[in-house]
């Protein structure tokens, strides 16, 4: 199956403007990430799409396509989403959405993600362990899981958190692989008010009864990059 991943990456993110363009250790976030997704060898074709030429810009001589695109899009996918009508994918198989803030995503999220889609779900992600106090901070998406394997609720803080955390829940991780006839079903949907309220896209197919399946890793990985005191973190580490 030939594999097409795009990276989507939004100059004005409201957590932390200009996120693409931070630096991590003297480097631009979305540099890491796209030397990150090359790593992984999972794709015929990498592309880097974004609202911003400098962000583009920022991955010269990676050996990855550009495309610069519509500054109206709510959603990663709905970029991704551009980025598959105007290129030739026709031959694409399955598209993986590598999102711009996850330096350290771990091989078994984007790969587990795609086997999720192989073996029949419309939508394949990745989730993690839930640590600690995780599931009471906002930016730490949650993700609740049914007997198969299969995403039944996304949120950021729990609905009623003096009972504690459901499970089994999980942290979800910054992958969606899709067919391209979901992809493109998805996109066509209509907004749902959940959506808007979470901030949280993935709630929208969900709701429409796309099938969302969740790889889960057995241990825990950095996390992504929202917030000022992430990006901290993360260059601690690196």
């Amino acid at each position: 199956m030939r594999l097409l991943c795009v990276i989507p990456a939004r100059f004005g993110s409201t957590r932390l403007p200009g996120k693409p363009l931070r630096l991590l250790r003297g480097e631009p976030l979305i540099r890491v990430v796209t030397r990150r997704a090359l790593a992984l060898d999972l794709a015929a074709t990498v592309v880097v799409a974004s609202d911003e030429q400098r962000v583009l810009d920022a991955v010269d001589g990676l050996g990855v396509e550009t495309v610069l695109t519509d500054a109206g899009h709510a959603s990663g996918t709905e970029r991704v989403a551009e980025v598959t009508s105007r290129l030739r994918v026709g031959e694409a198989d399955i598209v993986l959405n590598l999102q711009g803030d996850e330096p350290f995503l771990p091989p078994d999220a984007a790969a587990g993600a795609v086997a999720r889609v192989r073996a029949g779900d419309d939508v394949g992600t990745a989730a993690q362990p839930l640590m600690g106090t995780a599931w009471r901070d906002p930016n730490r998406v949650k993700v609740e899981l049914d007997g198969r394997g299969r995403a039944q609720r996304f949120y950021r803080t729990p609905a009623m958190p003096t009972c504690g955390l459901p499970a089994p829940t999980f942290h979800h991780l910054g992958v969606y692989a899709y067919r391209p006839s979901a992809l493109r079903r998805w996109v066509a949907l209509p907004p749902v008010a959940d959506e808007r309220a979470e901030g949280l896209e993935q709630l929208r197919p969900l709701a429409h009864g796309l099938r969302i399946g969740v790889a889960v890793l057995p241990e825990v990985a950095p996390h992504g990059i929202d917030t000022e005191n992430d990006l901290r973190l993360a260059e601690a580490m690196l």
